[in-house]
């Protein structure tokens, strides 16, 4: 890994082969796209770097980059004049850096995938005059790539129009779809569970939807009826201090369970699913549509773009989803639900094909 403000630093490769840098901050809805994009380039024969903040640095040793570059950047958020003056010279800070980068690395491209970590690489690279792409994963585009959206060469969407409303970006627009990772098109070639197999339920939320499922579900599935309790298999992610709580739960209940905090192989968890419950990342929807199967989805309520508001709705218009409020987030709600769905041998397997139907297998 590197540091672009160390003087002297330097990487080699063959030459011909040309470099691509791809800028994603650090989080997984952006990493994991950008992921995807790096195993597609390097198997087309270019070099990729990734350039991200200091929060995603620690994982540059996993991403399938030759190297990671850390480079400064700061949220604009607040009213604060001395938080953003502070936010703006991280950024110009930033911006210098990557503009020093690219001037010794010379890479053919650079791509963005949204977030403030993404701003001074594409406006690093704009200011050298290398093309520049943003792809934004959501359904609504987020404050850094409508910041960047006017000044980069080309625009890649996972949903359609979502710059549909300027004739400008629209022009420079293409809808790809969301890039997933190789594990994610395996699993898509799993069929749809079976009627006649146990009712698997996934559940997960991330960071910041973990705890609200060990509320809200263990009690859920204590109120659906008996003949649709006996025939369910849980899979859930918890958070540590939740995990004694949740386990003791499903084992009162007979609910065989396995409660972890993170699963590694959560596509094929996906794949081996009936039915999912969790939040609405851009990530999230992209591969749940992209493996084909249901779910309940829960949008976290307090993003200021209420993107996952958006994402849920285009799975759920689809007809892959039910998106429901957190608000209205509720045991007596959701066993509704699954009762429901449960009973209904016909319904889960059309909203399975209905998913499938607005998955991109190969946007990267």
């Amino acid at each position: 890994m590197s540091d672009p403000g160390a003087a002297g630093t330097a990487f080699t490769r063959v030459e011909g082969e040309p470099l691509i840098i791809v800028a994603a901050g650090g989080t997984g809805g952006h990493l994991f796209p950008a992921e995807a994009l790096a195993v597609a380039l390097k198997a087309r024969g270019a070099v990729v770097d990734l350039a991200t903040d200091e929060r995603a640095f620690r994982y540059g040793g996993s991403f399938p980059a030759r190297a990671t570059h850390m480079i400064p950047s700061a949220t604009l958020r607040g009213r604060d004049p001395k938080a953003l003056v502070s936010a703006v010279s991280v950024l110009g800070r930033g911006i210098f850096q990557a503009y020093r980068l690219f001037g010794r690395e010379r890479p053919r491209a650079v791509v963005g995938f949204g977030g403030y970590p993404t701003l001074p690489p594409v406006l690093g690279a704009t200011l050298r005059g290398i093309p520049t792409i943003i792809h934004e994963q959501n359904g609504v585009a987020g404050r850094a790539n409508r910041l960047l959206a006017s000044r980069v060469t080309a625009i890649a969407t996972g949903f359609p129009s979502i710059f549909g409303h300027d004739p400008r970006l629209a022009a420079k627009s293409t809808h790809t779809g969301n890039p997933i990772r190789p594990a994610v098109v395996e699993a898509a070639a799993t069929p749809y569970p079976g009627p006649t197999e146990p009712f698997r339920i996934l559940v997960f939320g991330g960071s910041q939807g973990a705890r609200i499922m060990a509320d809200i579900v263990p009690p859920a599935l204590d109120l659906v009826p008996v003949v649709v309790r006996s025939r369910l298999q849980v899979v859930q992610q918890a958070r540590e201090e939740d995990l004694f709580s949740v386990q003791e739960a499903y084992g009162r209940m007979n609910i065989p369970a396995e409660v972890k905090p993170f699963f590694r192989d959560l596509p094929a968890r996906i794949a081996a699913a009936n039915l999912v419950i969790g939040r609405a990342g851009a990530s999230t929807v992209a591969e749940l549509a992209a493996i084909g199967r249901p779910a309940i989805l829960v949008p976290l309520p307090h993003a200021l773009d209420q993107d996952q508001m958006a994402n849920a709705g285009m799975l759920e218009k689809a007809g892959g989803a039910i998106r429901i409020k957190q608000a209205a987030f509720s045991p007596e709600r959701l066993a509704a639900e699954i009762a429901r769905l449960a009973t209904d041998p016909a319904t889960l397997p059309a909203m399975a094909t209905a998913a499938r139907g607005i998955g991109v297998l190969d946007a990267a």
